[in-house]
C-alpha cells in the first residue's frame, strides 16, 4: 500500500530535467503515466502556464506538494503569448557548472533501457543505423527510404518560387532559370562546433560514443553537409582558427566559395567566417567586430562579429548590394547586458555599412547563435527594434534560464557613453551629424524649447531602438501542434538559440511585424529547411550523432532579392 519513493528524475526537478504531466491525469496522482514527451493545447484554468503531456514516469507515484492551484509559480514573469499557446516548460539547472546528472533520455539509452518501442539496447556503433535528420511530416512517410532514415525537408512560401532540391539535382546556375529578371539564392546559418569547445565541455556529450567527437570524423561530416546543403552564402559559427587554416578554408574554397573570417580575441581559438559563392556574388568589403573593448569593463568578453558587404553578380542594378552579418554572442544566462551590448555594437556596425546613396539601407541579413530563446527580451529588441528595459533583471534577457539566479537590474544606461555608441544602435558620430541636421530645422520653428529637448531625452534613456525591419526565417513552433523547433540538442537542453533575420520586403507574406521600412527593396523568403523536435533528435541520438558532427542543426533559407 505505499508509495515507491519518487524516482530519481523527479527528485532533480529544477534541476537539469523536463517535466511532463497531463492535464486529464492531474486528480488521478496514483495512474501510470504514458511515454510521449509533447505539450498538450489543453490546461486548467488554475495553471499558469500550458500544462505538458507526459513522461515515463514509472507506476505509482505523488506529485510533489508545490505543484497545484495553491502554487502558480510567482517568479515567473513569462507571457503565454511569447510562447505561443503551447511550448515547452523547461526548468533549467540553476548551476551552469554542474556536470553530474544527465537527462533522462540519455541515462536509459546509455544503460540499455527501453524508450521507445524501439529497443534501445547498446550495440556496436557500425551495427547502427543513425539517421541525418528526421521530419515530422516525414516520420510517417517511411515507405520508399531506408528503415530509419527521413530528411529534412524544404517549406515553401512562393508558389514561384524554384524546386530546390538538395543534392546532386540541385540547380546553381541563376541565368537558366525561368525567372531571368530575379535573383534568387540561398543563406545557411550553421554552429559547427569548435574542436576545442567541445574538449573543454565534454559533460554537454555524454550521450555520444568516443569516436564520434574526434575531429578527424566529425570534419568529413561537416563538409558533406554544406556540399549536399550547397548554399551559396555560408554564415559559420566556432570555426576554430588551425582548422580553418589547415582544412576549412581551402575545402570551401575548392566547392567556390569565397571565404572571409574574424578570430575571437582571446585565448579561444574559434571564430566566425562568411563564406559566399563567387559565381553568385562579389565582395564589396568586409568589416570585422570586436566586442572585447580593454577600457570598458563591462565588455571584458572576447566574442566577435562580421560584417560583408556583396554585389549580386546577375539581373540587378550596378549599385544593388547585400548586407550579410554573423555573430556569436556571449552564452552566460545571467549576463544580459553584455549580450544587449554586444548585439548594439553589432547592429551599429551594420548601420555604417549597409546605407545607400539615397540615405536608404540595402536588404539585410543577420545570422548566428545568439544564446537567446524566442520571446525573450533580446530577441524582441532584434524584431521589433525596440526595447524598454527599465527595471529588466540582467538574467532574463536571453530567457536561456526560466528561474534565472540573481536578479540584478540593467542599469541606465546599460553602456557608458565612451563606447560611442547611441540608444538607437549606431555610432554617436553619424547619430549626431543627424541630431546636429535635424537641431537647425527644430530651431528654427521652436528657438525656447532646449529644456523640452532634454527632459524627453531622459525619460527615453531606458529605450533602446534600432531601425531595421527584421523578420525571422524560422516561427519557432510547428504551427499543428505548438511544438517548439530547435536548433541545438545535447545533454543539457534541446532549444532554439540560432536565427535567421533579414529585412523584409513588403509584399513578403512571410514576414512578421517590424520596425522602421526604410530599406531599398527587400527579400522575399521564398522557403527554408524545416528544423526538428527534441523528440526527433532523440530519436538518433541527440547532436552530435553518427551523420550530424555539430551539436547545432544547420539554418537554411531561400530569399529573392526585390529592389525599389
Amino acid at each position: 500500500g505505499r508509495h515507491p519513493m519518487l524516482p530519481r528524475h523527479v527528485q532533480r526537478l529544477g534541476r537539469d530535467w523536463i517535466t511532463h504531466w497531463n492535464g486529464s491525469q492531474i486528480l488521478a496522482l496514483n495512474s501510470p503515466l504514458s511515454s510521449c514527451m509533447r505539450w498538450a493545447g489543453h490546461y486548467p484554468p488554475w495553471a499558469s502556464f500550458p500544462l505538458p503531456v507526459s513522461a515515463d514516469f514509472s507506476g505509482n507515484w505523488r506529485f510533489p506538494s508545490f505543484f497545484g492551484p495553491w502554487r502558480q509559480f510567482p517568479n515567473s514573469n513569462w507571457h503565454l503569448d511569447n510562447y505561443t499557446q503551447s511550448c515547452c516548460f523547461h526548468l533549467p539547472s540553476p548551476s551552469m557548472k554542474s556536470e553530474g546528472e544527465e537527462p533522462l533520455t540519455k541515462k536509459r539509452r546509455l544503460s540499455g533501457q527501453d524508450d521507445t518501442s524501439t529497443s534501445e539496447q547498446e550495440t556496436p556503433l557500425s551495427n547502427q543505423k543513425e539517421v541525418s535528420c528526421l521530419s515530422v511530416a516525414q516520420n510517417e512517410e517511411k515507405h520508399g527510404s531506408k528503415k530509419g532514415t527521413i530528411k529534412r525537408h524544404w517549406e515553401y512560401f512562393c508558389q514561384q518560387s524554384k524546386t530546390m532540391k538538395i543534392g546532386k539535382n540541385k540547380g546553381s546556375d541563376q541565368s537558366s532559370t525561368e525567372s531571368e529578371a530575379t535573383f534568387d539564392f540561398t543563406v545557411m546559418s550553421y554552429n559547427i562546433l569548435s574542436q576545442n569547445l567541445l574538449e573543454d565541455n565534454s559533460h554537454l556529450y555524454k550521450h555520444c560514443r568516443q569516436r564520434l567527437l574526434f575531429w578527424t570524423y566529425r570534419f568529413p561530416n561537416i563538409l558533406q553537409e554544406i556540399k549536399e546543403l550547397d548554399a551559396d552564402v555560408l554564415c559559420l559559427q566556432e570555426v576554430q582558427e588551425d582548422h580553418y587554416r589547415t582544412e576549412i578554408k581551402t575545402s570551401l574554397e575548392s566547392l567556390g566559395y569565397h571565404c572571409e573570417y574574424k578570430m575571437r580575441t582571446g585565448r579561444k581559438p574559434d571564430g566566425c567566417a562568411i563564406c559566399f559563392k563567387t559565381s553568385k556574388f562579389s565582395l564589396i568589403s568586409s568589416n570585422p567586430v570586436e566586442f572585447f573593448r580593454r577600457d570598458i569593463p563591462l565588455l571584458d568578453r572576447d566574442n566577435v562579429g562580421l560584417v560583408l558587404l556583396l554585389r549580386p553578380r546577375f539581373h540587378c542594378k550596378a549599385n544593388a548590394a547585400i548586407c550579410i552579418a554573423n555573430t556569436h554572442l556571449l552564452y552566460n544566462p545571467r549576463r544580459g547586458d553584455i549580450k544587449l551590448t554586444q548585439l548594439a555594437m553589432l547592429l551599429a556596425e551594420i548601420a555604417s555599412v549597409a546605407p545607400q546613396k539615397d540615405g536608404s539601407f540595402c536588404p539585410i541579413i543577420i545570422c548566428g547563435d545568439f544564446n537567446s530563446v524566442p520571446g525573450s527580451p533580446l530577441y524582441r529588441f532584434i524584431k521589433e527594434g525596440k526595447l524598454n528595459y527599465e527595471g529588466l533583471a540582467i538574467g532574463k534577457v536571453s530567457g536561456q534560464e526560466q528561474f534565472p539566479r540573481g536578479q540584478r537590474i540593467l542599469s541606465i544606461p546599460i553602456w557608458p557613453k565612451k563606447l560611442g555608441i547611441s540608444q538607437n544602435c549606431v555610432y554617436e558620430i553619424k547619430q549626431q551629424q543627424k541630431e546636429e541636421n535635424a537641431g537647425e530645422k527644430l530651431e528654427a520653428a521652436k528657438p525656447d524649447n532646449t529644456q523640452e529637448i532634454v527632459i524627453a531625452s531622459e525619460k527615453l534613456s531606458s529605450k533602446l531602438r534600432h531601425h531595421f525591419k527584421l523578420s525571422s526565417v524560422y516561427s519557432h513552433y510547428f504551427p499543428e501542434t505548438g511544438i517548439p523547433e530547435v536548433t541545438t540538442c545535447h545533454s543539457r537542453s534541446a532549444v532554439t538559440v540560432d536565427y535567421i533575420f533579414y529585412s523584409a520586403a513588403n509584399d513578403d507574406t512571410a514576414a512578421q511585424p517590424g520596425a522602421e521600412d526604410s530599406f531599398c527593396g527587400g527579400l522575399k523568403l521564398l522557403g527554408r529547411l524545416a528544423l526538428l523536435t527534441e523528440k526527433d533528435l532523440w530519436t538518433v541520438n541527440g547532436l552530435p550523432n553518427e551523420n550530424n558532427s555539430s551539436d547545432h542543426l544547420p539554418l537554411l533559407a531561400e530569399f529573392r532579392l526585390i529592389e525599389r
